[in-house]
């Protein structure tokens, strides 16, 4: 009797982390994939001639289809079961993610990687709800911090192999970036399969009305405002695109409101603390995923460097980024979330300020302290944002309350890589157009060039060098400043945002630790704190 309880304990430890492991296998996909791509952008542009907008859509449509699709993945996997819902995700991802690796040349070349982008977001957004409801509902309340710390931290770190990687990797060809998921995905299912963890569900009725409702309100809106720099902000096509996915977002709320199994329980967010979480995870995200790809152009087309010296540089950024997420997770666990977000996001806003105002320097060495310190800022705040959030949903809601927050995470990167990016390519065609005519190149002329360099990822020097005539390379190191000049832009911007997360934190989070749900059958059931 005296050996048999610890024996137990150990098992039972042992088992959950197990569990932990398989699920980092798991999403390791969705995370080294946010980050690999985006290196690899400015050759996927040049080899297959991808359009300056076709090419934010690569990293784009993934995105979107993530933010669409991952309350209706989270309730499927709710109801279907969150084990067999991982299954599929990672079948359906890996799939996708290979068909990206063949994507022919010619004039198909564009409509296929987007679309198989898409696919892959649909995988993800089946796969990530399940695994974190799986790590959830694996772990007891008070140890849930420390292990989504592990979680978010290991899964962090392993965003890290992204970009370099996907440097060394396109340096070859850029299709292996997508084909290195397929050991990943192997070793995802071997481990799932051995853990076999719980794979509890509750059958009730889909709501597809509502998801294709969430589906064309924000595909609509993201399309609007990416598009925004090809047609222009005060176009029609715009206004009435970004308008019309506001209104369908707008029927979406209500339709849920009244529907008898809605997709989203609305009145979640009549809880203060969840509803705060969940925007402070908009804001957060609206720079987290567009940061590695607009770093990624700074650094191949300003300073100069190849695909794989990028990936060293977004390295940076997360050698910040993973320890901080372990503190994050342990003042989650003593304290509550709000010591560490408020904190994460405050120091993220300064680090950001700080290396936006080093990127006209175009010298890594001005900018390392600044790109760590963005990096541990946002460290410290994801994990406790996203943990206590999803600590306050019922226990058969898990997968549906993790599909909220990763919802309006993933809408939050697609509508900050969307405005971002038209911010950028805008304030980069007015710089370079400018520059241009100062070396006595004609307005139509400029604005050749001008498009020519957008639309080849901005750093063919001898491209370029035939395009722009005499004074080339005076020309093209004035192009490297004006890119420079305009990420400069961005990223003063991506400060602001998190300076109002931390302000949303401050106001509307509660302090302490948050308690358990007590009753996890009732639909209404809101937690404390």
């Amino acid at each position: 009797m005296t050996t048999s309880a610890p024996t137990a304990s150990a098992e039972e430890h042992a088992r959950k982390n197990l569990v932990l492991a398989a699920m980092i296998f798991a999403v390791a996909m969705t995370f080294i994939d946010q980050t690999i791509v985006a290196i690899a952008a400015p050759e996927i542009q040049k080899e297959l001639s991808l359009s300056a907008t076709g090419l934010q859509w690569v990293i784009n449509g993934y995105l979107v289809s993530l933010a669409a699709l991952f309350a209706l993945g989270g309730r499927l996997s709710d109801v279907l079961g969150h084990r067999k819902l991982l299954v599929a995700g990672v079948i359906v991802f890996t799939g996708a993610s290979t068909l990206n690796g063949f994507t022919p040349d010619g004039d198909i070349a564009e409509a296929w990687i987007i679309t198989f982008r898409i696919v892959q977001g649909a995988g993800a957004a089946l796969m990530y709800p399940a695994a974190l409801a799986i790590v959830v509902k694996a772990f007891p309340l008070r140890e849930r911090g420390r292990a989504m710390a592990v979680f978010f931290g290991i899964a962090g770190g392993l965003t890290a192999v992204g970009p370099m990687a996907g440097g060394f990797l396109s340096e070859w060809t850029w299709r292996a970036i997508f084909w290195v998921n397929i050991p990943v995905a192997l070793i995802a299912l071997v481990l799932t399969a051995i853990a076999k963890p719980a794979d509890d569900y509750e059958r009730e009725p889909i709501d597809w009305t509502g998801a294709v409702l969430v589906a064309a309100g924000m595909g609509l809106s993201v399309f609007g405002l990416q598009q925004a720099s090809v047609w222009g902000w005060s176009s029609g096509a715009t206004i009435g695109t970004i308008a019309g996915g506001l209104v369908v977002l707008v029927g979406f709320v209500l339709y849920e409101l009244r529907a008898p199994s809605p997709l989203i329980r609305i009145r979640i967010f009549q809880n203060r603390a969840f509803a705060a979480e969940n925007a402070v995870l908009f804001l957060s995200m609206a720079v987290f995923i567009p940061v590695f790809f607009f770093a990624s152009m700074y650094a191949q087309i300003s300073l100069g460097w190849s695909s794989s010296n990028a990936g060293l540089y977004l390295l940076l950024f997360f050698s910040g980024f993973a320890p901080a997420a372990q503190v994050g997770g342990r003042i989650l666990d003593k304290q509550g979330a709000k010591p560490a977000v408020v904190l994460g996001c405050a120091v993220a806003a300064v680090g950001f300020a700080f290396w936006a105002s080093r990127m006209t320097e175009l010298s890594e060495n001005a900018q390392w302290i600044a790109i760590i310190i963005a990096g541990a800022g946002m460290g410290l705040m994801v994990g406790p944002a996203n943990t206590d959030a999803v600590n306050r949903a019922p226990r058969t809601s898990y997968g549906e309350a993790t599909g909220i927050t990763q919802t309006v995470r993933n809408y939050g990167s697609s509508l900050g890589l969307a405005v971002l990016g038209t911010i950028l390519l805008t304030q980069n065609r007015m710089n370079i157009e400018d520059s241009l005519e100062r070396f006595g190149l004609s307005k139509e002329r400029a604005d050749d060039v001008a498009r020519s360099l957008q639309g080849s990822g901005g750093g063919d020097r001898s491209e370029f060098t035939g395009k722009a005539g005499r004074k080339a390379e005076q020309i093209f190191e004035a192009v490297q400043r004006d890119f420079a000049q305009s990420t400069r832009v961005v990223f003063y911007g991506m400060a602001l945002v998190m300076a109002v997360a931390a302000l949303v934190a401050l106001v509307a989070l509660p302090w302490g630790r948050q308690e358990a749900v007590v009753d996890p059958d009732a639909s209404e059931a809101t937690p404390t704190g």
